[in-house]
């Protein structure tokens, strides 16, 4: 076998551009066209809109994150794990840092064995509901309507029409790339300390692989019910260029635990700040603009979320991981 390729460059490395860049680019040699230098992260998310990353690494291996993880150490660029990108949105501005995203090739195996399903951190979840089904197992219908992965999903216990991953996940293997060493340790149900939305995985874990254990089914009942699920979204909730809800709901009693409806009845719905609008369709999605830009979205999310707090005095919580935005963006209310 020849020597790989050096790193591929993809314009500019953007604000990152540097000696800390170029450390990272040494240690990370060997992975050749696996690391592009300004590769374009905010195109991999469902948004569709933002900047580059520093630096984007497809990994293949495990060795392959243990690289990334020594980069990270010696660069000291901060790391960020890419899943399907369905609950990201990165600043205009980009990422001053080390993106990666498993590649399916790696980690993207699934196996079943009985009532036992192991999966790999990039398989999809829709993709992941549907095989399960086909085995003759449930427990995981729910996820058909998730456009995230599972090393994704285990990392915020993603879930949806009265099922998260809590409730089927057994453990799963987890890289700490910011450690350093970027060793995969197992962690069981007990160590991830779920909650709504929450775990104990932290920014720079990559979840590796999951497994989850799961009841004896009836295939044309599954069938139908991810039938019922598809069309349900469809109907309910709008399509294009977004992350799905945008806030967790609130504690409290119906109607006032649904982000949803908050925000309808406090006026937001359908208001536009430059190339992002809250959905005419689901208050709690906000849409993107084709070309748009993210900090748009980010200033109608924090204008949502102040005025839900006026009209309510609710303090909604979102689901979604903003990357490279400053802390106190504006929140003027200027042209909405």
């Amino acid at each position: 076998m020849g020597d790989r390729p050096g790193p591929r460059m993809a314009g500019s490395a953007g604000p990152a551009d540097g000696d800390a860049v170029r450390v990272a680019l040494d240690s990370l040699a060997s992975l050749g066209d696996q690391v592009i230098a300004g590769g374009d992260l905010g195109s991999m998310t469902t948004y569709r809109v933002g900047g580059q990353a520093a630096l984007l690494v497809t990994a293949r291996s495990e060795a392959d994150l243990t690289l990334v993880a020594a980069a990270s150490d010696t660069s000291r660029l901060p790391v960020l794990t890419v899943g399907r990108g369905s609950n990201l949105l990165v600043a205009d501005a980009g990422f001053v840092g080390i993106a990666v995203v498993l590649d399916p090739v790696g980690f993207g195996a699934v196996s079943i064995a009985g009532h036992a399903v192991q999966a790999g951190g990039a398989v999809a979840l829709p993709a992941l509901a549907r095989q399960t089904v086909d085995a003759g197992l449930t427990g995981l219908e729910w996820a058909v309507g998730v456009p995230g992965s599972v090393g994704g999903g285990v990392r915020m216990n993603a879930g949806g029409h009265g099922s998260d991953i809590a409730h089927n996940l057994r453990s799963c293997r987890v890289v700490d790339l910011g450690a350093g060493r970027g060793e995969a340790r197992s962690m069981v149900l007990a160590d991830l300390h779920y909650g709504y939305r929450t775990s104990a995985i932290g920014p720079s874990h990559v979840v590796i692989e999951a497994e989850f254990g799961l009841a004896g089914g009836d295939r044309a009942v599954g069938r139908d019910t991810i039938r019922h699920i598809v069309r349900w979204r469809r109907e309910h909730q709008p399509g294009g260029q977004n992350a799905g809800s945008v806030f967790t709901n609130p504690p409290g009693e119906p109607p006032a635990n649904s982000a949803g409806w908050l925000i309808e009845t406090a006026g937001c719905k359908g208001r536009r700040w430059g190339s992002a609008m809250v959905s005419p369709k689901h208050a709690n999605f906000i849409q993107a603009d084709s070309g748009g830009s993210a900090d748009d979205v980010r200033v109608l999310m924090e204008w949502v979320r102040a005025e839900v707090a006026r009209v309510h005095g609710v303090d909604l919580r979102t689901e979604v991981r903003l990357i490279g935005f400053p802390d106190q963006p504006s929140t003027s209310s200027r042209g909405l």
